[in-house]
């Protein structure tokens, strides 16, 4: 199958590129930035030597024309003008931006005003293990970022046991490639190295999306307080979730029997760390209690399992293969 990817210049391109090359089925066809004129080895050196091609200059009409799947690995807001322009295509869409994530108030709220109003509401969320059937027959995928697929693969099997009248806390870390290739005052060698801060507490637009899908899958609102940090590490992100107990539960157990034919879900005895699923499409959860205090830890590669594999794994179900071809299990370790 043809695949393509606009946004090839940044980290989460990459990380398709290197999942795509190794696919059992798809091939890449197109490579597009927003400015074009380029080869993809100029770009990432590390890619001399394994591929040469073309990075064309992003086009609705080219994508068309040479794509049957195509990634959108743009930043929030350019990637629905790209879109918009697909819906009455054969071409299958997985958007890694927040473009289609959220409801549509909910994100001129938080990001700006909906360029696609009148399909805003159709992407359907990439959480793979909660919406895997309506991705089955997707037009697009709208794929979550990392913290909120760490948070919710965490705290959603929680949500029947846990008092709802509560606060959620969110403590949330994440390393550095998070935030982009663009370097800025917080991400450069000085600011974070040797340092961790947190940033946007409490006011991260992350917030509303983990509580507007919480709402959605268990049909419960809850008062979600988030707090990202940036660690000075480059890949790797580790979720720690705060909950008041109303039942009398074993949190591994619920983790067990919840997740228990879901391969790429890994219930830990003991707490979570990222080099475990560094390089992995995996997500690792531990959880445990103290009366009726619930604590639930979930590390992720936020590259990866919160961006590009998360993708790819979307795009296997809606083209009808195996979700895990292509996935990576093999941690970068030691």
């Amino acid at each position: 199958m043809r695949v393509g990817i606009v946004g090839v210049s940044g980290y989460t391109g990459l990380e398709l590129i290197k999942l795509i090359l190794t696919h059992p089925t798809f091939k890449l066809t197109y490579l597009a930035t927003t400015t074009g004129d380029n080869m993809v080895e100029s770009i990432h050196p590390a890619l001399q030597g394994v591929i040469t091609m073309a990075i064309d200059k992003a086009s609705p009409d080219d994508i068309k024309v040479h794509c049957d799947v195509v990634f959108l690995a743009l930043p929030h807001k350019a990637s629905m003008g790209f879109a918009k322009k697909l819906w009455e295509s054969d071409v299958k869409v997985i958007d890694l931006s927040a473009d289609y994530r959220l409801l549509q108030e909910t994100y001129e709220k938080h990001y700006c005003l909906h360029e696609d109003a009148p399909n805003a509401h159709k992407g359907i969320y990439g959480l793979i293990e909660y919406y895997r059937d309506d991705i089955k027959s997707a037009k697009l995928v709208a794929s979550p970022g990392c913290y909120p697929t760490a948070t919710l693969l965490g705290i959603l099997p929680f949500i029947p046991y846990i008092d709802t009248n509560a606060p959620l806390f969110i403590d949330a870390k994440s390393g550095v490639s998070g935030a982009g290739k663009n370097c800025t005052e917080t991400t450069h060698f000085v600011s974070i190295n040797d340092n961790i801060f947190a940033y946007n507490p409490l006011k991260h637009r992350h917030a509303p999306e983990i509580a507007e899908k919480i709402a959605d899958i268990h049909k419960v609102d809850i008062n979600v307080h988030f707090v990202p940090h940036l660690v000075p590490m480059t890949r790797g992100e580790l979720v720690s979730v705060y909950a008041t107990l109303k039942s009398d539960i074993d949190p591994l157990e619920v983790l067990k029997n919840h997740y228990a034919n879901e391969p790429f879900v890994r219930i830990r005895e003991k707490p979570v760390d990222t080099k475990s699923v560094s390089g992995t499409h995996f997500c690792d959860i531990f959880a445990a209690r103290e009366g009726n205090a619930l604590f639930v830890s979930s590390s992720i590669d936020n590259l990866l399992r919160g961006a590009s594999s998360q993708a790819l794994a979307a795009a296997n179900i809606m083209c009808g293969l195996d979700e895990s071809a292509g996935l990576p299990k093999l941690a970068y370790v030691p």
